[in-house]
């Protein structure tokens, strides 16, 4: 892998994201489409199903576009993946005829092509932004999946995308469940009411084991060295295709804590390293402490290997009033002074794409531009890419440097596969 380093392509504006911004994206969305023709609101005729086009046919992008048909508003027109045999299972199962499936790094350009009015990108994390860019420079809306990139150049990208997407009357949704569900959104929304008071440290985690291998049984994959159609089916194990456990998987974790934070951090210092995985470069796992401002800590560490079956996806956060508990799957809650029961979020993985699914669909349909979940998930991406960073280099590291230094991961082995 090489790095490249670059300015960042939208400077402060994305160093400094606030709820203001959100709020005059939204106004702007509001008048945009109050001046739209209502036939154009997802570029079909009123009523029809809107085409999507998924980008990514493996096993995430088989499973949602189930939901997408089970929503009932969409249709599968197109698929593209780099890999015949799974855009062919994924066309099959879809009833798409074979002018609908397309391969190669560059398929998804074709698929952009084929009619589609929106599209899903479920592929490998390292090509989200510029699938996405690429989505919204011809028209197109975006269902986005996590991690939203692997690094400050892609952040910079999909940050661009969103403030193209608001002006050409598009939406672009990054799918984070957490961030659907009701439980969360009372609990945090009760958090900026000031319900726990001020904040004084938090604590997050995302612990669970051998995923990629559980999940994608691909043996010593990566260790064909001269087999690079091998190493991308097995980007899970690359840190260049997926940004390392930390920025690809634990997201979830960090992004919770973004969001009750709603602020970027102001440095971070951590460790990590690779013990019990004997394939891949990315590590197994990582401990970081992120410092805030106003001298709020957040204590991170995840965990992606070993042989336990344990896992947990958990943030809480302490304030001088009472304190906001978490948990992926658990209990969601608030306790102290103004205490709130919430409740257990046991079907929050597809509950939660369900419902992001249904708000896609209701803001392209009704002309919902202000794509909030954008600024979110690019501030909580990069807070991942500042521990990560941290971590490699061994010491502490500022938010501010990590985006004057702009890091783009290049995949030297791309370049040997079919464009």
């Amino acid at each position: 892998m090489s790095v490249k380093r670059g300015n960042s392509v939208v400077g402060n504006g994305l160093e400094q994201i606030s709820r203001r911004g959100f709020i005059a994206g939204a106004g702007a969305a509001a008048f945009s489409f109050a001046t739209m023709k209502p036939k154009l609101a997802f570029g079909t005729e009123a009523n029809s199903k809107i085409r999507l086009g998924m980008i990514g046919c493996g096993m995430r992008g088989t499973d949602i576009a189930d939901r997408f048909v089970e929503h009932g508003g969409y249709e599968i027109a197109a698929a593209a993946d780099y890999f015949q045999d799974k855009v062919d299972a994924f066309g099959e199962k879809f009833k798409l005829d074979s002018g609908k499936r397309f391969t190669g790094l560059s398929g998804y350009k074709k698929l952009l092509e084929a009619g589609v009015d929106a599209v899903a990108v479920e592929s490998p994390p390292y090509f989200h932004p510029e699938q996405t860019a690429a989505a919204i420079d011809a028209g197109v809306h975006a269902y986005v999946a996590k991690p939203i990139a692997i690094d400050v150049w892609g952040c910079n990208l999909i940050a661009e995308s969103g403030r193209k997407a608001r002006v050409k009357n598009l939406c672009l949704l990054i799918d984070f469940q957490t961030r659907a569900d009701e439980f969360y959104r009372e609990a945090v929304k009760r958090v900026h009411y000031g319900d726990i008071g001020n904040l004084m440290y938090g604590e997050a985690n995302f612990v669970t084991g051998p995923t990629w291998l559980t999940w994608n049984p691909i043996g010593n994959i990566l260790e064909q060295r001269n087999d690079p159609e091998a190493r991308l089916r097995g980007w899970g194990l690359s840190r260049e295709l997926s940004g390392d456990i930390i920025t690809e998987q634990a997201i979830h974790a960090i992004d919770v804590a973004s969001w009750i934070l709603e602020e970027e951090a102001v440095s971070a210092c951590g460790a990590g390293g690779l013990k019990s995985r004997k394939i891949g470069n990315c590590w197994d796992y990582f401990a970081v402490v992120y410092r805030f401002a106003k001298d709020v800590v957040l204590t991170f560490h995840c965990k992606q290997g070993g042989t336990d079956d344990f896992g947990e996806t958990v943030c809480t956060m302490f304030g001088t009033k009472g304190a906001i508990y978490t948990n992926y799957g658990g209990d969601v809650s608030i306790r102290g002074s103004s205490p709130y029961p919430g409740g257990e979020t046991t079907e929050i993985y597809w509950g939660g794409v369900r419902r992001n699914i249904a708000d896609f669909y209701e803001n392209i349909t009704k002309g919902r531009y202000a794509n909030t979940t954008v600024g979110e998930s690019v501030r909580s991406t990069l807070i991942s890419i500042l521990g990560r960073s941290a971590a490699y280099e061994k010491r502490e590291m500022t938010w501010g440097e990590m985006m004057r230094k702009g890091e783009k991961f290049e995949v030297d082995f791309l370049k040997d596969l079919k464009a």
